[in-house]
């Protein structure tokens, strides 16, 4: 499905039933909605509505201008979610789709009954992170995806997976490499200047899950624990031999960890 929202199109997967139970599932980068197809099913048998959608300059969705910030990324899932008359969510995301779904939290708490933050962390760049991220855009604009990908793919899955599930690895750098590269530039510069989420965090007080694996090359536990201890009513997750993308590694466990964050949810509202 397409979405126009202020002359930018959107892509969007929507699926399950039409009642007031949502989860809004956001991707991370450089991928597209495709990422959550493994969980699209388990959260639609489970009665509940699931969105997916593809953020600016990805997918489906339109290109973007040099840079946007993570604020207008949220500001976007929030007028698709207006024009789907959608009011309150569950939302997901997975590495820089959870710093959204963070920023998210922090334009519209009222709007989210809980969060799940997988492969992610709160915390701002550090200056030299910073230049690391603007340096890459640089060399996406110059090079394109196909150096990059190559990469980065031992980073972004695990070497179980790898190893033992060679087509996952076929699906994610396929995805990779169909990004455009002024998108990922984009959202590089945009990761480069995002703001610190731990506050927002500590705000919330609705049920929550993170979920992290033990090979994740970006996400230490460190990052796992303080955002667990952070939030009220969180529980932590730690997939072994799981790197980047637990979602496709162990899509089982993943949507296990869904459907009890799901319930949790329910029985608040009751």
């Amino acid at each position: 499905m397409i979405a126009e929202l202020d002359s930018v199109a959107h892509g969007y997967d929507d699926e399950g039933s039409r009642g007031p139970d949502v989860v809004l599932l956001i991707h991370g980068h450089p991928f597209n909605r495709s990422m959550w197809r493994p969980q699209l099913n388990a959260i639609a048998a489970k009665g509940w509505r699931v969105i997916a959608p593809d953020l600016r300059g990805y997918g489906a969705s339109s290109r973007i201008p040099a840079i946007t910030a993570f604020d207008d990324f949220a500001r976007d899932l929030l007028r698709l979610l207006d024009m789907l008359s959608i009011d309150r969510v569950v939302v997901g995301g997975l590495s820089m789709g959870g710093q959204i779904a963070m920023d998210l939290c922090r334009q519209a708490p009222e709007r989210v009954r809980g969060l799940l933050l997988a492969a992610t962390f709160p915390q701002s760049e550090l200056p030299e992170g910073k230049l690391r991220r603007f340096a890459m855009a640089d060399r996406l604009l110059r090079e394109g995806m196909a150096g990059y990908t190559a990469e980065v793919l031992p980073k972004m899955l695990g070497a179980a997976c790898l190893n033992e599930r060679p087509e996952i690895g076929h699906a994610v750098l396929g995805m990779m490499k169909a990004t455009d590269p002024h998108a990922a530039a984009a959202a590089l510069r945009a990761r480069a200047s995002r703001p610190p989420y731990e506050d927002v965090l500590a705000r919330f007080a609705r049920p929550s899950t993170v979920i992290v694996g033990d090979e994740d090359a970006f996400t230490t536990r460190e990052d796992a624990q303080k955002m667990t201890s952070l939030m009220a009513d969180c529980e932590l997750v730690w997939m072994p031999k799981v790197g980047h993308m637990p979602n496709l590694e162990r899509p089982d466990s993943f949507n296990a960890a869904i459907a009890r964050l799901l319930d949790r949810v329910t029985a608040v509202a009751q």
